[in-house]
């Protein structure tokens, strides 16, 4: 319900700890939605840390959290049209001159957080005219937006052989949790050896995976990591359904916009209000949990992939690199991975 109204441009209430928080979205509300939810003109703009410090509004604690909570204050010249353009970064070389805006302190705090992960969840900017009120029991919780988080929610849902290119022997196992909307699934190639599997953890990637897009390595490396899997005997292709590092399509080809801007994919997402990498592994070890594995060899060149499955309880006996040579499309891309978020190739 939540999300749904949030993608409608209505608002939507978060219960905090002493009182509830009323968020109207930036992106898909508009000035009258604005005027009827705030009538008397004085609901601060929330905004997280990484957006709030390409705005130079970090003076405070906050700021230093990246996907933390930044609360603006309100003033005559914050109108919506302004509201936009602080929450857009697509904006930002268009109306480079914005202010002067005032940071303050963030009113309460975990649900201010909440909001920022509910907008990531429903594929918006995270950005909201944020009004404070008696909490009258409404609206969801910080505790009932985790639970849609939770991977140990992930359940088997359905299993089939299918065969396909480079893998005529696979099976196709689906995942699901009953608040989310997107299946992940599971592609089992070859017949259980007793040896720890060659594991792959494949993030969606509309772009590369089905268009054939060359910003990127994903369809590449998902076509050779089928045939690394095959050519160890057996192994599990994990195909994770979050999409641009967990910020989902819409989000992603704003942050591909940034990049033609000249901006590298650490910065365009951290503009945009975003974590670096917002992808929950987790998932990927209750997946590998529920298929009874629990020691793998990993298919990576992400150090954070291997922790964030050994922080699920799944232990990695071996990272076995993955590497493709760039093309002229990729390669500060790929540079990228490789400086700024620790890749190893």
């Amino acid at each position: 319900m939540a999300l749904d109204a949030l993608r409608r441009g209505w608002p939507v209430t978060i219960r905090g700890c002493a009182a509830s928080l009323a968020l109207l979205p930036v992106e898909t509300a508009d000035a009258g939605r604005l005027a009827a939810f705030d009538p008397s003109g004085t609901a601060p703009l929330l905004l997280s840390a990484g957006r709030a410090a390409t705005l130079k509004l970090v003076n405070q604690r906050e700021a230093a959290v990246p996907d933390g909570p930044v609360q603006v204050a309100r003033t005559d010249w914050l109108d919506f049209d302004m509201g936009v353009a602080l929450a857009d970064p697509q904006l930002d070389l268009a109306r480079p001159l914005k202010g002067p805006f005032r940071a303050e302190a963030v009113t309460e705090p975990e649900a201010a957080g909440a909001a920022l992960r509910l907008a990531r969840i429903a594929g918006l900017l995270p950005a909201f005219f944020v009004r404070v009120g008696a909490d009258d029991g409404s609206g969801v919780t910080p505790d009932d937006i985790s639970a849609h988080e939770d991977a140990g929610r992930l359940r088997i849902a359905a299993r089939a052989r299918l065969p396909v290119a480079g893998a005529e022997d696979a099976e196709i196992v689906a995942f699901r949790t009953d608040e989310a909307p997107g299946e992940h699934v599971a592609l089992l190639i070859g017949s259980p050896t007793g040896a720890p599997p060659l594991v792959r953890l494949h993030s969606e990637c509309l772009t590369g995976d089905v268009l054939g897009s060359l910003k990127c390595d994903c369809g590449p490396q998902l076509n050779a990591a089928i045939a690394a899997i095959r050519a160890s005997g057996w192994g599990v292709l994990l195909y994770l359904r979050q999409e641009g590092r967990g910020i989902g399509l819409i989000n992603k080809l704003r942050a591909y916009a940034l990049q033609d801007q000249g901006f590298d994919t650490v910065d365009a997402n951290t503009r945009l209000g975003f974590a670096i990498d917002a992808r929950d592994f987790a998932v990927a070890g209750r997946m590998l949990e529920l298929l009874g594995q629990h020691e793998v060899r990993l298919l990576t060149n992400n150090p954070e992939k291997v922790a964030g499955l050994e922080s699920a309880g799944i232990r990695v006996i071996e990272r076995v690199a993955h590497h493709l040579p760039p093309n002229p499309h990729n390669e500060r891309y790929l540079a990228t991975k490789r400086d700024r978020t620790g890749h190893q190739f």
